[in-house]
């Protein structure tokens, strides 16, 4: 430090005055070193070096409310704080007795007893040695006060560490000291602190949690006898997850759970379908020998992916049990959970999560190493995301995937830091000890229960086989499976240490194995508390919306008295609420257009879509990164006050219940916000659910979600899905970022009907497609490719007449009234494209090419085509499909097929576009609109003469 720094602090800083701050900096130092000014960082640190005594390795600001606690509990406490009867050592040894409690309140699960293999040798934790902080051996039997400790008022040095050392580093590792809300840190203290906080489980209770150790160990040891060698996953070293979910369920229902959402990946699936959803062990069996073919699905999937419903019996009466469908990406599943827990809440009009309680379960690799845990994190506690807290369980089989260290897997100690983003207490557990876990899980469920937040439950245990069961974990891991192989399970442990209390003799334990086999011989279902399929009012029948056909006619016409009836009261204003003069420009504009003096634009058509399905008793649901106001300033469903800030949103004005209306700036997540939107849908077929991309390019980060879920989850699961995705997409020479939805992508992935790509290119059309995803019984995906320049170009637009005629046309054909028997060539194309090529035509008035628009992809309208060209344009022998997209992308290779099945054998079918490229689009200007030119020019031909 330098001299003249030093010299500044003793004539400036350090004195009386000052105090707070330096105090206050102080604290910040021992938090983060680096967030303070580097020279005060190091002047702390000479002050340590050269005084060790002098060291504090926690905050002060805990020793502050541990004093303050004192003087509210006790006289003894208050008569410290006013300094009567104790001397200055007395008031340093107490301070440090209130220090050493706080730092194993703060440190002590890094010397929690927590790993049953004991993998790891426990880090140095200087501050959890009464030493650190200048208490000697002379000091243990000294009493002082215990400060916030829930304790005696007074205990000796040793009592209080006898104290903390059993609380925070026993069986239960607890991190909370992260959590900034005092209410919600006393309250995990208490329940951890008081004896009586801890109950006692009676002879009862241990035999029946012996019971359910017994199930998860008996279905493991049934499966490999009976299916030797197959993939199960197999729990085996983590059974006490079997308890866990139990006791979540039980104590869940008895707190008023009705519907619990659970997702999971593969370990310990079958586990969890047998002994807690109450699945047939005849249906697991089937699947094992590969005669079980699901309802509703065709292709169908492996096993250890397939979801599950169920209602069991708990104290509260029936819960209903529903286990996501997961493919093999893990933790991609946990914002569908939270989706369709939300879809659940709004059902049951249930706010808070007080009857619905989203619980998902991790493994130790995925969780630290996928970035949608932390996606989904986020969520939590955000506007339109929220469920009222989710319970997470790990099952930290300190192993990772296949082969791995965890020291290769991570850069934490724990997997579960990235709970702390969102201040979610965590439990670490002893997984080979039955009642610790209990409590844990007790505890974790009333955290939730009262603050309706998230909380982890971090079950470290192991895995007795490798990845799969055909795995040899032992070449890569000789050590670990050296201890694994030593040591009995769990069932084992516990079963002899109930004997050894008493509790049960060798008969019992083993007549209990007995009967759980009989059971699975038997092929009786196995669960506690299954009940049969329970009907209630929060039920959704989706049998109306099997097998519907997407042709089927449906009639998705507005009034034009209709149209004027909502469009009055969407102008409504609250007295005294002030536009911003560009949006005041734009509802003007809507009242001339529904009065009929001003072409229709997009905007108006899709808030006309969306309040005519409200009133008709549909729900809207729209998220996205911009959606409120869009991204492109068209949609302005969320209005400003510019006075005070505050907010309107006149569609929900139009429903009964506002909640029918919502729609959401979402994060900047793309993978999570759309697992969310599809699980909702999964739950919600009365709800038009709307996921939009900022850009269609943006799409890209939820890949996953696209490939296994949205694309082929009715064929793998029988998951039937309304989704809709608005992906903005045209060639306006905003690069290769901005440009494409890449179409391409979502029609290779069409087959069997699966989803529907469109591409509309009116007002008109967005209307009437929007409203008959709602009205036709057909639940598919919709992929839209939404418009950006085209929202205001002069061209397309409609007029009011067609909103209250027609339909939503899958081919349009030429509207220029040119004579069919004077076209020469046909020009096929989609989205903004045409109406560059309506452009050019008519610069050169041509009336030898013909412009059809091809509004849907997929399902192909090959019949309409057909139609067009077979007949009306049959003297045609040019058949062009022209696209803005490079050759190897867009349309063109995905649907040749279907235009080769529309020509006839005289007519030539050829492409015109970009030329084939490795980006989607150019980043520069002038040769976008050269390409542009070029393509448009191919297009048309030449002129005839």
């Amino acid at each position: 430090m330098s001299g003249a720094f030093e010299q500044t602090l003793s004539h400036s800083y350090l004195n009386g005055t000052n105090a707070n701050f330096i105090e206050a900096l102080y604290e910040k130092y021992l938090s983060d070193p680096d967030s303070v000014e580097p020279r005060w960082r190091d002047y702390f640190r000479d002050l340590e070096s050269m005084d060790p005594s002098r060291v504090r390795d926690v905050p002060h600001g805990p020793i502050r409310e541990a004093f303050e606690q004192m003087g509210r509990s006790s006289a003894r406490g208050r008569a410290v704080l006013a300094g009567e009867g104790m001397d200055a050592v007395a008031a340093q040894k107490q301070a440090a007795v209130l220090r050493l409690i706080n730092a194993y309140r703060v440190r002590g699960h890094q010397h929690a007893d927590t790993d049953p293999l004991h993998l790891r040798e426990h880090p140095e934790v200087p501050d959890l040695d009464p030493a650190f902080h200048g208490l000697t051996e002379a000091d243990m039997d000294t009493e002082f006060n215990t400060g916030s400790l829930f304790a005696p008022d007074r205990l000796t040095l040793r009592q209080i560490i006898e104290q903390v050392q059993r609380v925070y580093s026993g069986k239960i590792g607890s991190e909370y000291m992260h959590i900034t809300d005092t209410a919600q840190k006393r309250w995990i203290q208490e329940r951890l602190e008081k004896p009586q906080a801890q109950p006692k489980l009676d002879g009862a209770q241990k035999e029946a949690l012996l019971g359910r150790l017994t199930a998860a160990e008996g279905i493991e040891k049934y499966l490999n006898s009976k299916y030797v060698g197959q993939k199960r996953f197999s729990l085996e070293g983590g059974e006490a997850t079997i308890p866990v979910l139990d006791e979540i369920v039980q104590r869940g229902g008895a707190h008023g759970v009705k519907e619990l959402v659970l997702g999971m990946a593969h370990r310990g699936r079958l586990n969890v379908l047998i002994n807690i959803m109450g699945k047939s062990p005849a249906e697991l069996f089937a699947e094992f020998e590969g005669e079980h073919a699901p309802e509703h699905a065709n292709a169908g999937d492996v096993k250890y992916h397939m979801g599950y419903s169920s209602d069991i019996d708990t104290p509260g009466g029936p819960l209903h049990l529903a286990l996501a469908f997961n493919p093999s990406h893990l933790e991609i599943v946990n914002p569908v959970v939270e989706g369709s827990a939300r879809a659940r809440m709004r059902r049951r009009a249930d706010e808070t999560g007080e009857s619905v309680l989203p619980v998902l379960i991790h493994g130790d690799a995925a969780m630290a190493g996928q970035g949608v845990v932390m996606e989904t994190f986020q969520l939590s506690q955000a506007r339109g995301f929220y469920t009222g807290g989710t319970v997470h369980l790990v099952i930290n089989n300190q192993i990772g995937f296949t082969t791995s260290n965890p020291l290769d897997t991570r850069s934490t100690f724990y997997c579960t830091e990235v709970a702390k983003m969102v201040q979610a207490p965590i439990f670490h557990v002893n997984g080979d000890d039955p009642e610790a876990v209990l409590f844990v899980t007790r505890l974790a469920m009333d955290y939730r229960r009262t603050f309706h937040s998230d909380v982890v439950i971090d079950l470290i245990c192991y895995r007795r086989h490798g990845h799969n069961e055909a795995d040899e974990p032992s070449a890569t891991q000789p050590m670990m499976y050296q201890k694994i192989k030593a040591r009995p399970s769990v069932r084992k442990l516990y079963a002899d240490q109930l004997m050894s209390e008493g509790v049960i003799d060798k008969d019992r334990a083993r007549g209990m194995e007995r009967e759980y086999r009989d059971a699975l011989d038997a092929e009786q279902v196995v669960a506690p508390g299954a009940l049969e399929e329970q009907e209630n009012d929060f039920t959704v029948d989706w049998s109306p919306y099997f097998d519907a056909a997407w042709d089927e006619p449906v009639d998705t016409t507005v009034s034009v008295e209709r149209i004027r009836g909502l469009q009055e009261r969407l102008q409504r204003l609250p007295e005294g609420f002030e536009l911003n003069p560009r949006v005041a420009t734009v509802m003007e504009s809507r009242r001339k257009m529904a009065a009929g003096a001003l072409a229709m634009d997009w905007g108006f058509a899709e808030t006309m879509a969306y309040a005519s399905l409200l009133e008709e008793d549909h729900a809207v649901r729209l998220t996205g990164q911009d959606s409120g106001r869009g991204t492109f300033f068209h949609r302005n469903s969320v209005l400003h006050n510019a006075v005070d800030g505050s907010t309107h949103t006149p569609l929900k004005t139009i429903p009964e219940s506002a909640d029918d209306f919502v729609v959401i700036d979402s994060l900047l997540s793309e993978e999570a916000v759309l697992g969310f939107e599809y699980g909702y849908a999964t739950a919600d077929p009365r709800t038009m659910v709307i996921w939009e991309a900022q850009f269609g390019d943006f799409a890209n980060g939820a890949q996953v979600l696209i490939d296994q879920f949205i694309a082929s989850g009715e064929t793998k699961w029988g998951r039937l899905c309304g989704l809709a995705l608005y992906l903005p997409h045209g060639y306006e020479g905003q690069g290769p970022e901005h440009s494409s939805a890449r179409i391409e992508r979502f029609l290779q992935l069409c087959a069997e009907q699966n989803i529907q790509v469109c591409i509309p290119s009116t007002p008109a059309q967005f209307f009437h497609m929007i409203r008959r995803q709602m009205l036709r019984r057909w639940r598919k995906p919709l992929v839209v490719m939404t418009p950006k320049s085209l929202l205001r170009h002069k061209l397309s637009t409609s007029v009011l007449d067609d909103l209250s005629a027609g339909h939503f046309q899958v081919v349009i054909d030429d509207t220029e009234g040119i004579k069919a028997s004077n076209v020469r060539r046909v020009v096929l194309c989609s989205g903004k494209v045409y109406y560059d090529l309506l452009e050019e035509r008519r610069r050169q008035e041509r009336d030898d090419v013909a412009l059809v628009r091809i509004e849907q992809l997929y399902p192909f309208p090959e019949a309409q085509l057909s139609a067009l060209l077979k007949r009306r344009y049959k003297t045609a022998k040019s058949v062009v499909w022209c696209q803005e997209e490079p050759k190897n992308q867009g349309a063109w290779y995905q649907i040749y097929h279907h235009l080769t099945h529309c020509v006839t054998r005289e007519q030539k079918l050829t492409y015109a576009g970009r030329d084939p490229s490795a980006s989607p689009a150019v980043g520069y200007a002038k040769v976008h609109h050269e390409q542009q030119r070029r393509l448009v020019a191919d297009a048309l031909g030449k002129i005839h003469g």
